[in-house]
């Protein structure tokens, strides 16, 4: 399986929300759940996407991007967050070096 892109988020109450919101932002993909009971790796192929209206939809309350990336203990790829109402993980261009955040947690 390729190395997938996305959110690693601690546990919550809002995740089984974020985790059908982020079926619902990538339709025909696949998205990959690993459940490690403190975290749970959310993955797919790039560009992931994830956006503030399917959340809020799936939690049943307003919600502000910026509460997902405080959920967030790290990341795989590229993350874009210049738009306050989504995020879109991608991977490196070509001739970048690899880009993952210092904490990324190994899954040997």
């Amino acid at each position: 399986m390729s190395k997938g892109v996305g959110p690693i988020l601690r546990m919550s109450d809002d995740i089984d929300g974020i985790i059908a919101a982020a079926r619902d932002d990538n339709p025909g993909q696949e998205i990959r759940v690993i459940d490690r009971h403190a975290y749970v790796r959310i993955e797919g192929d790039p560009p992931l996407r994830l956006t503030r209206k399917s959340i809020e939809a799936h939690i049943g309350r307003d919600f502000e991007m910026r509460e997902l990336q405080l959920m967030m203990s790290s990341f795989s790829g590229k993350i874009d967050s210049s738009n306050s109402d989504e995020l879109i993980w991608s991977r490196n261009h070509p001739g970048e070096p690899p880009v993952e955040s210092a904490s990324e947690i190994s899954e040997s």
